[in-house]
């Protein structure tokens, strides 16, 4: 079994990874916005990243909403509030 540290080093390492893809891809979005104004920003990256987040982490609970509650650090009542937000069904994310 993994030491918590090494829990923590791997996901520093993922985060960094993901970062450094954020990064990038913002970059592309400005250079594609050609001189035209951006709107909506914080939205746009978060629906981006979060859709997956809840997708993914709903189906390795196989759609258990409290156990991926409790493994995202969220109350149940959030985690519906987004399936609903990103028209998900904790029914449909379980694996078959």
């Amino acid at each position: 079994m993994k030491s918590t540290e090494q829990d923590l080093t791997e996901l520093t390492s993922t985060a960094r990874g993901l970062s450094e893809c954020v990064e990038e891809a913002m970059d592309n979005y400005f250079k594609d916005l050609d001189g035209h104004e951006a709107s909506e920003l914080y939205e746009l990256i978060i629906s981006q990243v979060e859709k997956p987040l809840f997708e993914t982490t709903l189906k390795n609970y196989k759609g258990n909403i409290s156990r991926a509650a409790q493994a995202l650090g969220l109350n149940r009542g959030t985690v519906l509030s987004r399936l609903k937000k990103y028209g998900l069904n904790n029914k449909t994310l379980q694996p078959e």
